[in-house]
């Protein structure tokens, strides 16, 4: 490489040169104009930026490369399509933040394009010790070279997508050598919603080379290289892998090289030279389709090509040194009892574009998925580090499967029952050490055992049947008998699986004490929430048998209703009514969204939990202590009107006002009752408090938890409770009301609130005395001092009383 020095000036004029270290550690700070001139480096002098001519090219380019190295690990290239002719080329950081490249006639040839946009600010750009070129505007970054991956992946670097920008970020070769410009290869990422990840190679649209799935340990395509501490991040912003190495003392790159070969190299700090750790296609099997649809490639044998077990070649006539066309199945399927599953081991599981993943599945659950949909060819866990769960169903062809000798994965694929039967025999008498020809026995047997499959089947639905709507829930090897549901419809776990895609990531609505929340969509085209118990669900058994029961029997328009529920195994999902609006704390709390609630919305969701709140505790059969009232539990329709869920911890109570005391107390912190949270003593007043701090949130905005004021030291119930005794109460009232509400109701609402966070539980009214103060205009009695709580725990709130909690009244519908 030709290289050339470049440094940056203070000022417009190129006339002095000045090199100008930042207060940050291992940066360097570049202003204004740059020049073929002086070399920038990082902080800790890794990498450098500079103009260089590549190979025997005379054309300049602006690029970072490893500092001292042989040959010279170019990372990026800014003006890749647009070479300077000679010498005289400039870049300039002008006052909106976009860095550019000027030729000699002062034609800018490249730009680098703000994320935001800015005019009359004071940019700053900086080479960081990771060899990102970044362009800062007050500490936040509007351009950074990484953006912009050209042929080489460096630790820190992301390939993926940008969920937000709708924009992919992956690898494109170098023309030639000489010739930096864009080549006919790329290395991409498939990250799709719902798909799992693998990587390709492709030479324009078509796939040469694919490496993967990503076994939550290494790539599929790279079984012998162990030096790839490698992570994959998904969040609602972003999906991206990302190379990262904790060990700065390895300098490692991955480069696309211009005849599309994916070459990993690591530095030899003794000489200071590049060697090759690895590099794919490592072999003829790499070969992307080589095999054709349900063939399987294997370097050990030969020919390299064979037929999947169940499956002959599909064109036996063709020269067998050409298998694109593929296999097909020596039995077809009819979607029977007796198909199953052969399972193949030590493969690299087949390309993914056809298959959905699901990261809740065990592998037993991923089984009775694939089996119950018809279309399914084979199934597998593809994670290593999951535990086991994790799972990737397979529709339609089986393309691009290899064997590797050892670090590979169990592939299962469907086979038809009388395939399937006939090698199960095979194997029976291979293990034996004898193998017979029973042509007539055999089809004997094979006819026996769909005949014993079928009434195994039959018997098991009579039983089912002759049971009625009585399941046994399994789980953590206790018993729990839910009976008595027959007006609550009972969904399959194959029929939940489909609605929500299989639980794919894309479909997840939010996550509770209980478990993750799906979106889903039922057969007919309705629109569901499924609530999923987790495995490590703080709630269990207790909670789900609580929430069925309960709300199966309550019915009103500010409860959640609950359309049904699913056992299977240790799955335990619970179906309801979709909210398009989520929970009361998405919306409220965020700064933007809060606009959406004007005044009248706000004040229709108070009186709406009030009436609900009342039903629970007045007028429904069961007559109800919720427990965990809270704006999470709190859920918006798409008219914003409100619906109170969540009752794995309700309780019954008997007669008007009948206290309890549990030895556990499990809820929110910050909507807690005092006399629930240090005695466990529970009652309707309890639900009352906690109402009280929802109403004080909604007026005001603010969250109880964690609340601070830059005049004193009091909570949120407290900084109320002052603005109150100052007559300054108006000021708790969300500044965005001002211009939707009505005075009389915010200050009516707010004191209702106070009434209700009184210190002792008989102060407080009751839900029949809140629901009328709030609908009247009667002159309101003066709250008490409320009280008052603060902690740093945003944990759940556990304390011990003296009662057992076997005093509760346990839950039963009448």
């Amino acid at each position: 490489m030709n290289q050339t020095i470049v440094t940056l000036l203070p000022h417009i004029t190129s006339i002095f040169l000045v090199l100008r270290i930042c207060t940050s550690l291992d940066t360097i700070s570049l202003y204004k104009n740059i020049i073929d001139g002086e070399t920038i480096v990082s902080g800790n002098e890794k990498f450098e930026l500079g103009f260089f001519s590549p190979g025997s090219s005379r054309n300049r380019y602006l690029g970072i490369w490893f500092k001292n190295t042989s040959p010279h690990g170019v990372v990026w290239v800014a003006n890749r399509q647009t070479p300077l002719k000679n010498t005289m080329g400039m870049a300039k950081l002008d006052n909106q933040g976009i860095l550019s490249i000027y030729n000699g006639s002062g034609m800018v040839v490249w730009s680098s394009v703000s994320i935001v946009s800015f005019t009359n600010v004071n940019p700053v750009a900086q080479l960081l010790d990771t060899g990102n070129l970044v362009i800062k505007y007050l500490n936040r970054v509007i351009w950074q070279s990484f953006d912009n991956p050209g042929d080489t992946f460096i630790s820190g670097m992301k390939l993926g997508k940008s969920l937000i920008m709708g924009r992919e970020l992956y690898l494109t070769s170098w023309r030639s050598a000489d010739d930096p410009s864009t080549g006919e290869y790329t290395v991409s990422f498939s990250m799709e919603e719902g798909r799992y990840l693998q990587v390709y190679i492709k030479k324009g649209s078509v796939i040469e080379t694919r490496i993967g799935p990503y076994d939550g340990i290494e790539f599929a395509g790279l079984p012998n290289y162990k030096h790839n501490p490698n992570h994959m991040f998904v969040d609602h912003k972003e999906k991206y892998f990302q190379y990262t190495s904790n060990r700065t003392t390895i300098w490692a790159k991955c480069t696309l090289n211009p005849s599309g070969k994916l070459e990993i190299s690591r530095l030899n700090n003794r000489n200071r030279e590049w060697m090759s750790d690895h590099s794919v296609p490592v072999d003829y099997c790499d070969n992307y389709g080589l095999c054709g649809p349900f063939g399987s490639c294997n370097t050990a044998t030969s020919p390299t090509c064979e037929c999947l077990k169940g499956f002959e070649l599909k064109s036996p006539q063709l020269n067998l040194d050409n298998w694109t066309s593929g296999c097909t199945r020596s039995k077809a399927l009819d979607c029977g009892p007796g198909e199953g599953f052969l399972k193949f081991s030590s493969m690299k599981l087949t390309d993914t574009q056809n298959a959905l993943f699901s990261a809740g599945l065990s592998l037993q659950e991923c089984e009775v998925a694939c089996k119950d949909n018809c279309s399914c060819t084979a199934f597998a866990n593809p994670n290593m580090t999951a535990g086991g769960v994790g799972c990737l169903l397979w529709f339609g062809d089986l393309v691009y499967v290899r064997v590797y000798a050892q670090n590979g994965q169990d592939l299962h694929v469907r086979l038809a029952a009388t395939e399937l039967s006939g090698m199960l025999l095979v194997s029976q008498y291979k293990r034996k050490g004898v193998l017979i020809l029973v042509i007539s026995t055999s089809s004997a047997l094979m006819l026996l055992f769909a005949v014993t499959y079928a009434c195994i089947k039959k018997n098991k639905k009579s039983r089912m049947k002759r049971r009625g709507k009585r399941y046994a829930l399994h789980k953590k090897n206790a018993d729990v008998q839910i009976e008595d549901l027959d007006e609550l419809p009972f969904f399959s776990l194959h029929k939940i699986a489909k609605a929500t895609d299989n639980f794919s990531v894309n479909n997840k609505i939010g996550e509770g004490g209980f478990g993750p929340v799906y979106k889903g969509v039922l057969e007919d085209g309705q629109e569901v929430a499924m609530k999923r118990l987790s495995e490590t669900s703080k709630q269990g058994l207790e909670e789900f048998k609580n929430e069925v029961i309960c709300i199966a029997k309550l019915h009103h328009r500010n409860l959640i209703k609950l359309l049904g529920y699913c056992v299977h195994g240790n799955e335990m999902i619970l179906i309801y009514e979709y909210m398009a609006n989520k929970s009361l704390n998405t919306i409220l709390f965020d700064e933007t969204r809060s606009i959406m609630l004007d005044w009248p919305k706000r004040l229709n969701i108070i009186h709406g939990m009030a009436r609900g709140i009342l039903y629970l505790h007045q007028d429904s059969l069961l007559q109800i202590i919720h427990r965990d009232l809270k704006a999470g539990n709190i859920l918006l329709d798409e008219e914003m009107n409100p619906k109170i869920s969540d009752f794995g911890l309700a309780r019954k109570f008997v007669g008007p006002d009948t206290a309890a005391m549990t030895r556990k107390v499990v809820r929110t912190y910050g909507y807690i009752s005092p006399e629930y949270a240090v005695h466990g003593h529970f009652s309707v007043k309890s639900d009352v408090f906690s109402f009280g701090v929802l109403v004080l949130e909604i007026v005001s905005g603010k969250k109880n938890k964690g609340f601070s004021h830059k005049d004193h030291n009091d909570n949120f119930l407290g900084h109320a409770w002052r603005l109150y005794k100052e007559g300054k109460i108006s000021e708790l009232m969300d500044a965005t009301l001002h211009g939707s509400c009505n005075v009389s109701e915010v200050l009516r609402s707010i004191q209702v609130g106070l009434l209700c966070v009184q210190q002792h539980a008989n102060d407080r009214p009751t839900m029949l005395s809140v629901v009328l103060m709030l609908i009247s205009e009667g002159v309101l009695p003066q709250p008490k001092q409320p009280a008052f709580f603060t902690g740093e725990s945003d944990n759940e709130v556990q304390s011990i009383s003296v009662v057992d909690e076997e005093m509760i009244t346990q839950l039963y519908a009448r």
